[in-house]
């Protein structure tokens, strides 16, 4: 179903938010061995792993996994994402890497951890910007080929700089995620046109179903028309314990193969990825380096299409992209 975007959300954002895009809370950051974590004053914004998470009890150890987003947290401190969801164990709340690749002549598969051929990681703190309106780090991941059951037998493939910055704005935090990967082995990394993987990846709590949610792309397209179109944007929203909140996310201009065609469910709980490789073949040789920008606004309540359009505008005009 295409929906108007100039009329669907006219009751616009739930009352109160006008206070937040004022509030005096300043932003934080604090590091721990196990977690990065940003908050405004006492209320959490994000976690960032460090430290590998294990798998869910009684399931497969290749599950576990660092390098991710949870919890996701709505201005007012709702959660926003989900992790080891029953009907994907691998989904890590806001997350990348990608799926289908040949390298070396095989397929190498860094996103279904179960399949044993390859995973993400956290490789360490580059730097940390713990104080103003805007906080956040740098961090070196690895997407890398299992070579066994010690790490000394892996093979990074791709050296990644994931940059994450969170700010409140306009009634939103309003996280910017910034990947930058370089391929450092002698051999090109094929990435052939499939349906998901490789750029910012969501996963919504459990209670975000097809009764109580839906997406709405920047060209008016529902959960049921959504999948496989190109959109600037795209907001979901569900219940949480403060009552609905919204997820915007935007993919930059600059990133390759802009407008990002998306992965969307058309049925049951809610996931979003935006797909570089979903159209076309793309490949990453050696030495060489890529670099996809997204932005994700988390908002109270539901936001109009003009608000989010106003965000668009700041994304796009404000950017060192």
């Amino acid at each position: 179903m295409k929906i108007s975007p100039l009329c669907f959300f006219g009751l616009g954002i739930a009352g109160g938010l006008s206070a937040l895009s004022g509030s005096t809370d300043a932003m934080r950051l604090a590091e721990s061995s196990a977690a990065i974590q940003i908050s405004r004053g006492d209320i959490p914004v994000l976690t960032y792993h460090k430290a590998e998470v294990p798998a869910p009890a009684g399931e497969d150890d290749a599950y576990r996994r660092s390098g991710f987003i949870h919890p996701l947290h709505s201005p007012r401190g709702a959660v926003v994402t989900g992790i080891h969801a029953p009907d994907h164990i691998h989904h890590m709340g806001v997350w990348h890497a990608w799926v289908s690749t040949e390298f070396r002549g095989e397929k190498l598969d860094f996103w279904n951890m179960k399949a044993r051929e390859g995973s993400v990681r956290y490789a360490g703190a580059l730097d940390l910007n713990e104080s103003g309106e805007s906080v956040g780090f740098r961090v070196r991941q690895e997407q890398f080929k299992l070579g066994g059951d010690t790490e000394t037998n892996d093979e990074v493939v791709l050296a990644e700089k994931l940059s994450v910055s969170a700010t409140l704005e306009s009634g939103a935090n309003v996280i910017d995620y910034i990947i930058e990967q370089r391929n450092v082995t002698d051999a090109t990394l094929k990435l052939p046109a499939y349906r998901y993987g490789g750029g910012l990846a969501f996963r919504a709590p459990e209670s975000w179903g097809e009764e109580t949610s839906d997406y709405l792309t920047s060209e008016g397209l529902d959960r049921k028309e959504g999948h496989a179109t190109r959109g600037r944007w795209c907001m979901m929203y569900g219940p949480t314990e403060y009552g609905e909140a919204s997820v915007v996310i935007m993919g930059h201009p600059s990133n390759h193969d802009a407008p990002q065609r998306m992965r969307i469910w058309p049925e049951g709980k809610v996931f979003f990825n935006y797909a570089p490789t979903q159209e076309f073949d793309w490949q990453i040789a050696p030495n060489e380096e890529i670099k996809l920008h997204y932005r994700i606004l988390v908002f109270d309540g539901r936001p109009t299409v003009q608000e989010i359009e106003r965000h668009w505008s700041v994304f796009t005009q404000n950017s060192d992209d």
